[in-house]
């Protein structure tokens, strides 16, 4: 049994794979990630980190930032586990 994939470290900068696109859905009013073969719709906390995974931000960053949008979430622990499960899919490296 292995053990389970370690967070990401607060210097990470993590970034979208280049053939994963995220897009914006005018008709439905929502963000895609769009793969091949493949489209996630995603909610508007996950496309708020996905927004900032450029690869110039740290995954300290990111938390400082999306901290000042939802001062009263556990913003460190929700963008580290997500993070940790879109890399997980290979959607950033």
């Amino acid at each position: 049994m292995s053990a389970p994939p370690s967070p990401p470290g607060p210097g990470w900068r993590p970034r979208l794979r280049r053939a994963i696109v995220l897009r914006h859905d005018p008709v439905r009013d929502q963000d895609l990630l769009v793969m091949p073969e493949r489209i996630v719709v995603l909610n508007e906390e996950a496309a708020a980190v996905v927004r900032l995974c450029d690869g110039e931000r740290t995954v300290g960053d990111i938390v400082t930032e999306l901290t000042g949008t939802w001062p009263a979430a556990p913003v460190a622990a929700d963008v580290s586990g997500f993070l940790v499960r879109i890399r997980d899919e290979g959607w950033v490296g």
